[in-house]
């Protein structure tokens, strides 16, 4: 079954799955590039987010930005994901720092998910001077909290897709069959598991820990119970949180439910 970090210790892949989980729930991030006008200095601009299956991170950006010129000259950049909305003191809050070299992409899986995760990016994606990017992982610093903060390999970050591409080639069907036929779950996803208003909610992406929804307020993250591989994985895991949500809404109108 797939994992992440493979070769290393239990505690390294725990604290990169918790890093990785900031991306996977995040819709934007602080780019940093080195600047190529001024010296080098470092340049930070704010970008819109997407990572694929194994959470490397995409993002679309046109040629007419100053980053995008920046890493025409020098590939190497940082990625801040940020973590600590809703934190009384913000400092105490997570965000994880990634480090990777962007690179230009074709590839129609990557433009895809981010498309679904960004609708109102599918008005200019085709542009000439807009292109893919995705981000060659090579390490991440994760700030957990007060005093925890830790250095991540890559191998930690990124989760090992081996052996699940079935889900990754599914995954278009299953959510038009979701948003489709089963409009009233993915509402009741939004509702009981979100805490959104159910007007406009879709799913727009599935991966091997979990599944991302929008609604007409804002995007949630749904981890899974245990990873996913294929259809019948994800079928089971989404009837498993119809489940989890119907449990919430009863415990809301039955305070005595409530453990």
């Amino acid at each position: 079954m797939p994992g992440n970090g493979s070769g290393s210790s239990s505690s390294e892949a725990k604290i990169g799955g918790e890093a990785r989980q900031l991306l996977r729930a995040a819709t934007v991030g602080s780019l940093a590039t080195a600047s190529s006008s001024v010296q080098g200095w470092p340049y930070a601009s704010l970008v819109l987010v997407a990572c694929d299956h194994e959470a490397s991170p995409i993002l679309l950006l046109s040629d007419l930005a100053e980053h995008s010129r920046n890493i025409k000259v020098d590939s190497r950049v940082s990625l801040l994901i940020d973590g600590t909305s809703g934190t009384a003191d913000r400092l105490t809050g997570p965000r994880v720092t990634i480090f990777g070299k962007a690179e230009k992409t074709l590839e129609p899986g990557l433009r895809n998910r981010f498309l679904a995760r960004h609708e109102s990016a599918q008005t200019y994606a085709d542009f000439r001077d807009f292109n893919f990017y995705k981000l060659d992982v090579t390490g991440a610093h994760f700030v957990a909290g007060f005093g925890r903060i830790h250095r991540i390999k890559a191998i930690d970050f990124l989760y090992d897709v081996v052996g699940a591409a079935e889900l990754s080639t599914c995954e278009p069907e299953v959510l038009e069959h979701m948003n489709t036929d089963h409009a009233e779950a993915v509402a009741l996803y939004a509702s009981a598991l979100v805490g959104a208003p159910e007007e406009g909610a879709s799913l727009t992406g599935i991966d091997p820990e979990g599944c991302d929804l929008i609604t007409e307020m804002c995007h949630g993250r749904l981890s899974f119970d245990a990873p996913i591989v294929d259809a019948a994985g994800a079928r089971a895991a989404l009837i498993d949180l119809v489940a989890r949500a119907r449990q919430v809404v009863r415990q809301r109108s039955d305070p005595e439910q409530r453990e």
